[in-house]
């Protein structure tokens, strides 16, 4: 289906309606949602595929993509619901991690899903440990070593990273560039 001039031009338009919208989503997920809906389509009125495209209409799609989006930002804007606590900009965790980029993505070859993994996993643990001290759930899962967040920070603290270099975008770029690998946007 995929391959068919029937879904590359459906893929084109439905981009275009979003864009007239002002939202933007990935190709990817626009193109697995109209396979999706054209084979419901195909199959529900038990017609073959490429007969389902005459019920296709990007404008309308698009509609119910730009709600989806509008209805999901809506629910994530309300307090404490999908937000993570967010570290303040000088956090010596968080400069550990942007720090480890530019030499991940040196030893992983390039590998930039496992330099993206890599920060993710940090990330969702360090975000988890600062967001135990209010976690009523937490209470009594941290094991015996228990977690401290403010003493975890003071480690990190001891080993003197230079914190303020790494929120730097030009050194962190200039690291990034050293290691051989650049990110570029085609």
């Amino acid at each position: 289906m995929r391959n068919t001039k029937a879904f590359k031009e459906a893929v084109a338009q439905t981009l275009a309606e979003l864009a007239r919208r002002g939202v933007t989503l990935a190709p990817s997920i626009v193109e697995d949602t109209i396979e999706r809906n054209t084979r419901a389509v195909a199959e529900k009125l038990r017609i073959q595929e490429r007969s389902a495209w005459r019920y296709f209409d990007a404008a309308t799609l698009a509609d119910s993509l730009a709600q989806s989006v509008q209805q999901f930002e809506e629910s994530s804007n309300q307090e404490g619901v999908g937000q993570a606590p967010m570290p303040p900009l000088d956090n010596p965790e968080l400069a550990l991690i942007l720090a480890d980029v530019p030499n991940a993505l040196a030893q992983t070859g390039g590998d930039l899903y496992a330099v993206i993994l890599n920060v993710a996993v940090n990330a969702w643990m360090a975000g988890h440990i600062h967001g135990e001290d209010g976690c009523p759930g937490c209470d009594g899962s941290r094991g015996p070593a228990d977690r401290d967040w403010q003493a975890r920070m003071r480690t990190i603290t001891e080993m003197q990273p230079d914190i303020t270099k790494w929120f730097d975008r030009d050194t962190w770029t200039t690291a990034l560039n050293d290691t051989g690998y650049t990110v570029t946007r085609r």
